[in-house]
C-alpha cells in the first residue's frame, strides 16, 4: 500500500535579509530543526543572479563547516534537513533541489510532506516525488512564482515549500495546511519561514502567524505579498503535536509543551493505574509524563536516562538502526524503578521498538510492574502525508489488534492510550488529520479500503 515517492517528514528553513549573512542565519535555523531530520542537510544561496547549493550526509555541523558558510553570501536563501519516509538515504536524495524554468531562471526548492501525484489524475498525471514537482515548474517559462501558480494546483499530497529564486524567497503550503510552516520578521528589513517557530527564535526573528493552508507568500524587495492558489480545508497532522515538534514551538497560540501536558492529564483520567511512580521515556514524553502524574497524584521521577548523543530513533532510516540506537539511547535508572510498579508515559507506539525495549529494561532494572501509557490513540492505518509509517504491517496496533495483545507483545503488564477524541481536545483543533489513528484520510488515494475496528476499547492488561 505504498506510494512512490520521495517523502520527506523533514525541517525546512528561508531566510531573506540582504543586509545579513544568510548562510549563517539558515545554518544556525537548521540547528534547532535538527530533530526533525537527521540524515542529510543543505543549503541554498542566491545572490541575485546565480544561486549557490551545498548538500551533504550527516548532521548540520557535520555537513557545513566555517569555509562553507563564508562562502555563501546573498540576499536569499533555503535550507533542509532530511530523513527519508520513503526514497533511499543517499546524497542523490538530499535537499534542496536545484531546477531552472523553461525561460532559464534558475531556483532551489526544500520541501516537507509527501507528494503523491503531480498533474491532473486524468490527464497523465503522475505518482511523484519532489524531484518530479521540480521538473514541472521546469515547464514553465517566466517567473518561478507564476510557474508555481499554475503548476501547484495540479499537485496533490502533503507540501510545505521554502523556494528561492534570483532575489525572492517563497513560502508555500499545500491547500489541506498537512505540515507546518511559519512566518516571522526579523528586526530591520528580513523575513524568515520556517517548519517551527523555534527556528525563529534561535536567529532572533519574532513569529508573525502560521502560513496559511493553499497560500503562497513571496518575499523580496518590494516587502511580502501573499496568493491564494487553492481553496483550504485544513487538515494539519496531529503527529505534529505527538511528537515531531518542539516543546518549545508554537502551535497556533499555544507552546506543544503545554498542549503535550493536556494529553498527559487526559490520559492519567482514561487510562488510570496502581502505581508507584510515573517516569517517561524521554525527551519527547516528559511533558505527557508530567500531566499524567499531575493529574494521578503519583509521583513523577526520572527513572530513564538519555545518552543525548544519540538521535531520535523513530526518524533511524531502518529497523535495525532503530533498535541499536534505542539500546544506546535509553539506560534505567534502578533505585528509581526498583521493587516498584511503574507506569512509563510515552508520547506514542508506531512499531513499537522503544517500547518493547523500555520494559525489558525496566523489569531488568527491579520493576515490580511495568505499565505502559501511549500519550496519543494507536497507530492503526499508515501514513501518505509524510510521516514514516509507510505499511499497515509495520505497525503494533495494525488492523483489529487489540489492545490486550499489544500488551501482551512488549511485555506490560497492561497498556493504555489516549482517545483520539481527548486529543483532539488537547489539541484544540477538530479538523486536524488523524487518518493514521483512525484511517479517515482527508485525501482520497486510490488505494484498497482498510479493514476498520469496531472496538474503540483504549485500556487492557495481559
Amino acid at each position: 500500500m505504498t506510494l512512490d515517492g520521495i517523502g520527506e517528514s523533514c525541517g525546512v528553513i528561508g531566510v531573506w535579509a540582504p543586509d545579513l549573512p544568510i548562510g549563517h542565519l539558515i545554518y544556525s535555523g537548521l540547528i534547532a530543526l535538527q530533530h526533525r531530520g537527521q540524515e542529510s542537510a543543505g543549503i541554498a544561496v542566491a545572490d541575485g543572479t546565480d544561486i549557490a547549493l551545498h548538500r551533504g550526509m550527516g548532521l548540520v555541523q557535520q555537513v557545513f563547516g566555517a569555509a562553507d558558510l563564508a562562502t555563501m553570501r546573498g540576499q536569499a536563501g533555503i535550507g533542509h534537513v532530511r530523513y527519508s519516509t520513503s526514497g533511499e538515504s543517499t546524497i542523490d536524495n538530499a535537499q534542496p533541489c536545484p531546477g531552472v524554468t523553461a525561460s532559464g531562471e534558475p531556483f532551489a526548492l526544500a520541501h516537507n510532506g509527501n507528494i503523491t501525484r503531480v498533474g491532473s489524475p486524468c490527464g497523465g498525471g503522475d505518482r511523484a516525488d519532489t524531484f518530479v514537482l521540480v521538473r514541472e515548474l521546469g515547464r514553465y517559462r517566466g517567473r518561478v512564482e507564476a510557474a508555481m501558480l499554475r503548476a501547484l494546483p495540479q499537485v496533490e499530497g502533503a507540501y510545505s515549500l521554502a523556494v528561492v529564486d534570483g532575489g525572492t524567497l517563497y513560502a508555500v503550503r499545500d491547500p489541506h495546511g498537512f505540515r507546518p510552516l511559519c512566518l516571522g520578521r526579523l528586526s530591520g528589513r528580513g523575513w524568515v519561514v520556517a517548519s517551527e517557530s523555534a527556528a525563529l527564535d534561535v536567529i532572533g526573528a519574532s513569529f508573525v502567524r502560521d502560513v496559511a493552508p493553499g497560500e503562497l507568500v513571496a518575499m523580496d524587495h518590494n516587502g511580502m505579498r501573499s496568493t491564494t492558489f487553492a481553496l483550504a480545508s485544513s487538515a494539519a497532522c496531529s503527529f505534529e503535536h505527538v511528537y515531531f515538534s518542539r516543546p518549545d514551538s508554537l502551535a497556533g497560540s499555544r507552546r506543544m509543551q503545554s498542549i503535550r501536558r493536556d494529553f498527559g492529564v487526559a490520559l492519567a483520567e482514561e487510562c488510570p493505574a496502581e502505581a508507584d511512580v510515573v517516569i517517561p521515556v524521554p525527551d519527547s514524553a516528559r511533558h505527557a509524563a508530567l500531566g499524567y502524574a499531575q493529574a494521578s497524584g503519583i509521583p513523577y521521577d526520572e527513572g530513564l536516562a538519555r545518552n543525548n548523543y544519540v538521535g531520535r530513533t523513530f526518524i533511524q532510516p531502518d529497523q535495525a538502526a532503530r533498535s541499536i540506537a534505542v539500546r544506546l539511547k535509553l539506560n534505567p535508572v534502578p533505585e528509581v524503578v526498583r521493587g516498584r510498579s511503574v507506569v512509563v508515559v510515552d508520547d506514542s507506539m508506531v512499531r513499537a521498538t522503544t517500547a518493547t525495549q523500555v520494559v525489558t529494561m525496566l523489569r531488568a532494572a527491579g520493576a515490580v510492574r511495568v505499565h505502559l501509557r501511549i500519550a496519543s490513540p494507536p497507530v492503526r492505518w499508515p501514513c501518505f502525508y509524510g510521516v514514516d509509517m509507510k505499511t499497515g504491517t509495520e505497525l503494533i496496533a495494525e488492523g483489529d489488534t487489540s489492545v490486550a495483545q499489544i500488551a501482551a507483545a512488549v511485555g506490560a503488564d497492561s497498556v493504555g492510550y489516549l482517545s483520539v477524541e481527548a486529543m483532539r481536545d488537547a489539541i484544540g483543533d477538530t479538523s486536524s488529520c488523524t487518518a493514521c489513528f483512525t484511517g479517515h484520510y482527508p485525501v482520497s488515494l486510490g488505494i484498497p479500503a482498510i479493514g476498520r475496528r469496531s472496538d474503540h476499547s483504549v485500556l487492557a492488561g495481559n
